[in-house]
């Protein structure tokens, strides 16, 4: 044992061994009378929690959280739910009742879904912009609209992860004329896997679509 801590270790002994001033005993007898009333330390360790109050539950049923996404059971769409979270899960309460429960993505990680199967709606229990009607109203603006949105729809594992990037798309489109857009769209398509709102935007904030049209 180093010097140093020998001679604290001995000084602690000394203080708790030395009599009360002002009472019978010492700090090591209460300690001998008080253990018994010890409980034993947690198995788990402690995580802090954060809590992220009025957090709205999308139309794909699912919150965001720190760039992320978790599913909640579909009849909460619209709602506002609270959340807490610590390092490694998260846990989602609606009228201070848990209804969801997920592992938490690492801090690293963005733009993913954690999704259970069981909280998306039936066929009986469409949100009200479902997949059907979005591919419908990209088919009104253009076949590379509808093209966007069909690949946002097949680049997901489950269509209710694609609801939120094709209604941006959408509503992107009512900003522009139905050439423009259009354009616009064939050009990413050409660049860009699945385009999404993000990109589209920039083409069309920079005019890249006129640009290509003139040329």
């Amino acid at each position: 044992m180093p010097t140093l801590q020998r001679a604290m270790t001995d000084a602690v002994r000394t203080y708790n061994a030395a009599p009360f001033q002002k009472r019978s005993g010492s700090r090591r007898l209460v300690f001998q009378e008080e253990k018994r009333y010890l409980r034993p330390l947690p198995t788990v360790p402690f995580e802090v929690e954060t809590l992220v109050e009025n957090r709205k539950v999308y139309p794909n049923c699912h919150v965001s959280l720190l760039k992320n996404w978790y599913s909640v059971p579909y009849i909460y769409r619209g709602m506002t739910v609270d959340i807490r979270y610590t390092e490694k899960i998260v846990e989602i309460y609606y009228d201070h009742q848990r209804i969801a429960s997920h592992p938490k993505f690492p801090d690293y990680v963005t733009n993913r879904y954690s999704t259970r199967e069981a909280d998306m709606p039936d066929e009986f229990n469409k949100p009200e912009m479902d997949k059907d009607r979005m591919c419908s109203w990209a088919s009104s603006v253009g076949p590379n609209t509808r093209k966007v949105v069909d690949r946002i729809f097949t680049s997901v594992k489950i269509k209710e992860q694609g609801y939120n990037a094709a209604l941006s798309v959408l509503n992107l489109s009512k900003h522009y004329s139905n050439e423009r857009f259009e354009d616009a769209c064939e050009i990413a398509l050409a660049n860009v896997a699945s385009p999404r709102y993000k990109y589209l935007k920039a083409i069309l904030t920079s005019n890249q679509d006129i640009i290509l049209r003139a040329a």
